[in-house]
C-alpha cells in the first residue's frame, strides 16, 4: 500500500533532502514506488530551475511524485509539463462548489480529463457529500479524500479500519 508523504518547501530545498530520501528508504526497506512524495505548486516554482534536477533524481530512484493542491498556483498547467509527476491532487476549493451548478464543475472536468489523458493519477481532495463523490465518479476521477470517507485517524485505528476493509493487507 502506497505512503504518501507531504513535503515543506523547506524540506525539499534541504542540501540533504536527497539523500535523506534514499538513507529513509533504505533504513526501511520500503520500495520506492511505495513511497509518493507530494509537493504544493508554490515549493516546485520557488526555484523551478532546481526543482527540476531534484525531481528527476526522485524518479531515478523510483519515487512517486504528486502536485498537491493542483489548481491554486499560477503555473498548473506548465508544472504538468515540466515535472515528472505521477498524481494529481486538485484542490478541494473546487470540490466544494461542483454540485452547486459553479464553474467549478466544468474545471474540476477538466482537471480529471488532463489528467487522464496525460496517464497520471487524479485525487479530488475534500470530498465531504455523497453527491460531490457521485459527480466525481460520473467525471471518472478515479481517486478521493476527505470526511465523506474518514476523519483523521491514529495510527492504531488506521491499521484496524484496514484490517476491515481489506483484511489481506494486514494478514
Amino acid at each position: 500500500m502506497p505512503v504518501a508523504v507531504k513535503i515543506s518547501a523547506v524540506e525539499f530545498q534541504g542540501k540533504e533532502f536527497l539523500e535523506g530520501v534514499r538513507a529513509m528508504l533504505q533504513e526501511t526497506r520500503l520500495n520506492p514506488c511505495y513511497l509518493e512524495l507530494e509537493l504544493t505548486e508554490s515549493v516546485l516554482m520557488q526555484d523551478a530551475g532546481s526543482a527540476a534536477p531534484a525531481l528527476i533524481a526522485l524518479k531515478a530512484i523510483g519515487v512517486r511524485l504528486a502536485i498537491d493542491d493542483f489548481g491554486t498556483g499560477y503555473s498548473s498547467v506548465s508544472l504538468v509539463r515540466q515535472f515528472p509527476i505521477d498524481t494529481l491532487k486538485f484542490d478541494q476549493s473546487f470540490v466544494r462548489e461542483i454540485t452547486a451548478g459553479s464553474l467549478d464543475d466544468t474545471i474540476v472536468s477538466a482537471i480529471i480529463n488532463m489528467g487522464k489523458t496525460l496517464k497520471q493519477r487524479v485525487v479530488a481532495e475534500g470530498v465531504e457529500t455523497g453527491e460531490q463523490l457521485a459527480f466525481l465518479q460520473r467525471q471518472q476521477c478515479g481517486e478521493g479524500q476527505g470526511y465523506h470517507f474518514s476523519r483523521p485517524l491514529v495510527a492504531r485505528e488506521v491499521t484496524r479500519l484496514l484490517g476491515r476493509c481489506v483484511p489481506e493487507i494486514l494478514a
